[in-house]
């Protein structure tokens, strides 16, 4: 028979393991594995919607996801994450779309014998109530989120990412049967909260390498994610590090994403070194790892890793909290003593040797509890898991709890899954659980499933688990990815991790533009995410970016306006229209072109810049989102070559993460020359 499956929902993808909380999944899945689960991994895209947003290709490896999990998902929603809020904090369902209840009640039916539901981070915690009774609910906090915002004031910033109050906070710890903390700081502030369970469980990190001891400090290491806390604390430390650096000192290299932080060059003494395609191969080139966290909560798992990699660590106390460390030299207060400590370590081999046998002590002891904490949870999911089989349903207190501290929001959550919960009984479990599926070739260049010549360009379409192929050896440049895949089964193919993604590269020779081509453009009618060509990189020649433009003019935009033109000057276009209110609200970078009424030539328009204007003039919008896309009027100024013609009936507008499209108006209204 099949091993007992556990389904995991994470808001970030486990690989890359480029950052604290994917390592946070990736060490808890593997306790489980260890321990004869399997693992159904659903990977709700709040990354790739907001790396999207900043104009990134997001770093998410679906092929590692599929080779490592019995079955893996995609789960992507129409609802922007909002990063920020007008309101004191956000509520604990901001960050939770309806879409993620939707696919764990689809799985629970397709997957009955699924008996454990584990979800990361507690503003996912909404998802339970897809949950019926008699399967087992966990929360893996991660962090703490009442009145995290506090702990940006000292600094003057602003957070970037989830925070609440402790109301919403223990709404969500609510709804699930056991709560996990990472450290036990925070499971004490748990228990203070919830009726739920509450189980410390730190991660287990397996030893990669034995403690080596430096004799000397030649070079000092931090590697992080472009998260808050790391910026933070990373930018006071080479400030700190820089003053009064000579030669004679270490050289302090930075890995990973946080090196996109720092604007401009970086001073003497300080190497950005970017993304390492090994982590093994950087802990091998530092002698030692600063941790000089100033703010964030958690378990710093930068420090956790280091020390697997036998590296020694100075940190600070923020740093190091949920090791219960005992050294001066993990018990800093800031970033000079962080610097002092390491300076006083430099040339003395005797007190590098102790500090060496410190940080082993302390990843033993450390270790030892996380083993042994896994190995609590997984006697607790077992010994949960038995009476809902054979016996009576355990008694549940994770609904009655929320819904008597949730008030107003329980029809709104609970009433799309409410005939889950009419009978009290667990769905069946099948004779013969479904049966691991084979893992997927890891196939970076699969072949094409539709190929459409258009001009000057040739536009491949392939499907394909590779989320982090950018640049096809065969098929050029990435332009877009497909948000639903292509498939027989309407929910199954939903959720599917793989997609059509569509390479371009410039034709051989310019092949024919058709009404006929375009009506069966790969685009057409498609819900499209874009890559970072069309606004940030810009790599393929202009002529081919606008033979693409016309093929995309055919997919399903996100918004749509009219727009009318006010007048020519200074070889400028000046157009009247409603644009989504965040084009005005932050400086918006964008990709314009102008398509001719026949739709068979486009112009790319550069220097093109919104502006507000007090009154509109009654222009429609739509969207698909119109409840996220707050029409506003404003002006449109775009470049234009007075020896053409002024342009169709179209403007194509491509940002980051939307396509928009203004259709000209006349004077007389829609339809008439504009």
């Amino acid at each position: 028979m099949s091993a007992d499956t556990i389904l995991v929902l994470a808001p970030m993808p486990p690989f890359p393991t480029s950052a604290g909380n994917r390592r946070r999944l990736v060490t808890t899945c593997q306790s489980l594995q260890r321990a004869g689960f399997a693992v159904d991994l659903a990977y709700v895209a709040h990354e790739d919607q907001i790396y999207r947003r900043f104009g990134q290709h997001p770093p998410t490896d679906m092929v590692a996801t599929a080779a490592s999990f019995q079955r893996s998902f995609l789960i992507e929603a129409d609802e922007t994450i909002p990063l920020k809020t007008r309101a004191r904090c956000f509520g604990i369902d901001d960050w939770c779309p309806q879409a993620v209840g939707d696919f764990v009640a689809w799985y629970l039916a397709a997957h009955p014998e699924t008996r454990t539901v584990l979800v990361n981070y507690v503003f996912l915690s909404r998802a339970l109530a897809a949950v019926p009774p008699g399967v087992l609910t966990l929360i893996d906090t991660h962090d703490r989120f009442a009145d995290r915002q506090r702990q940006y004031r000292p600094f003057r910033a602003e957070p970037n990412f989830f925070y609440t109050d402790t109301a919403n906070e223990t709404i969500g710890l609510d709804r699930a049967d056991i709560v996990l903390a990472i450290q036990s700081e925070e499971a004490a502030h748990f228990r203070a909260l919830t009726a739920s369970r509450v189980h410390l469980l730190p991660p287990r990190f397996l030893v990669e390498a034995p403690f080596r001891t430096p004799s000397r400090l030649a070079r000092l290491g931090f590697i992080g994610h472009g998260n808050d806390p790391n910026r933070v604390s990373i930018t006071r430390f080479v400030e700190a590090w820089a003053e009064g650096w000579t030669p004679a000192r270490p050289e302090l290299v930075i890995a990973g994403e946080i090196c996109a932080s720092f604007a401009g060059p970086v001073p003497a003494g300080v190497r950005l070194a970017g993304y390492v395609p090994s982590v093994a191969a950087f802990y091998e080139e530092v002698d030692l790892v600063v941790a000089p966290m100033l703010m964030g909560t958690g378990l710093k798992m930068k420090v956790a890793e280091a020390l697997s990699f036998g590296v020694p660590v100075v940190g600070t106390v923020v740093g190091f909290e949920g090791f219960d460390p005992l050294v001066p030299a993990h018990r800093c207060e800031g970033a000079e003593d962080v610097k002092a400590q390491v300076l006083s370590l430099a040339g003395d081999a005797d007190g590098l040797a102790v500090l060496a046998r410190a940080c082993a002590d302390l990843f033993a002891t450390y270790n030892a509890r996380a083993e042994a904490a896994e190995t609590d949870l997984v006697a607790m999911i077992r010994d949960w898991r038995a009476p809902s089989r054979d016996g009576p349903v355990p008694e549940r207190t994770r609904l009655r709890g929320w819904l008597a501290k949730a008030g107003d929001m329980t029809d709104r959550v609970t009433r799309p899954y409410a005939a889950m919960f009419s009978g009290g009984e667990p769905k069946p479990a099948s004779a013969e659980p479904v049966p691991p599926p084979p893992a997927p070739p890891a196939d970076p260049a699969p072949e094409p499933v539709a190929v459409q010549r258009f001009g000057t360009v040739v536009l491949s379409g392939l499907d394909s688990l590779d989320s982090a192929l950018r640049e096809h050896p065969d098929h050029g440049r990435l332009v877009a990815t497909e948000r639903v895949p292509a498939g027989a089964d309407a929910a199954a193919r939903a959720y599917s991790p793989s997609r059509r993604r569509w390479f371009a590269t410039a034709a051989d020779a310019t092949a024919p533009r058709t009404a006929a081509a375009l009506s069966d453009a790969g685009f057409c009618e498609r819900r499209l995410a874009l890559s970072p060509e069309w606004v940030r990189d810009r790599a393929l020649p202009r002529a081919v970016r606008e033979d693409l433009a016309l093929l995309l003019s055919q997919a399903e935009p996100d918004w749509r306006a009219q727009a009318r033109l006010v007048g020519i000057c200074d070889g400028m276009l000046l157009l009247a229209t409603v644009v989504p209110s965040h084009f005005l609200t932050a400086p918006r970078e964008a990709a314009v072109f102008a398509v001719d009424r026949a739709g068979l030539s486009a112009g790319e328009r550069m220097g093109a810049a919104f502006a507000e204007t007090a009154a509109g003039w009654g222009a429609a919008f739509t969207a698909r989102r119109r409840d996220e896309l707050t029409p506003v009027p404003a002006t449109l100024r775009l470049d234009h070559d007075l020896s053409q013609a002024v342009p169709g009936d179209r403007i194509l507008v491509l940002t980051d993460d939307m396509i928009g499209v203004l259709d000209l108006a006349g004077p007389n209204g829609p339809g008439s020359p504009p």
